[in-house]
């Protein structure tokens, strides 16, 4: 099992950008895929990113693709969301992810553990 604290949320107005951290301990990152799910008020929780295990592959909602960016530093534990050319749409509670396997998909259900969540703001 894995803890992970997300960082680096906040109000911004709408074409700004921010970059989100998941710092993880209690693991070993590399040995982790991780992704990115968001919740806005009213709806039910979405996928954003995911990363594969040390790096390898990335993949996007497409709400989010060419937007966002997903990376990761093993040194350091963290997995980096970089959101650019934010739209009020993307005002959410950003939640970060992992599971102990190769690869993880975008089901919510196929992570086993969880960050506390962090809010993101857009105004228009």
């Amino acid at each position: 099992q894995v803890q992970l604290v997300e960082s680096g949320g906040g109000l911004v107005q709408a074409g700004g950008s921010l970059r989100l951290s998941c710092a993880a301990s209690g693991g070993t990152s590399s040995r982790y895929s991780m992704g990115w799910f968001r919740q806005a008020p009213g709806l039910e929780r979405e996928f954003v990113a995911r990363i594969g295990r040390s790096g390898l592959s990335t993949y996007y909602a497409d709400s989010v693709n060419g937007r966002f960016t997903i990376s990761g530093d093993n040194a350091k534990n963290t997995v980096y969301l970089q959101l650019n050319s934010l739209e009020p749409k993307d005002t959410a509670v950003y939640y970060c992810a992992a599971v102990n396997q190769l690869f993880a998909g975008v089901r919510s259900s196929d992570y086993t553990d969880w960050g506390q969540g962090i809010q993101v703001t857009v105004s228009s």
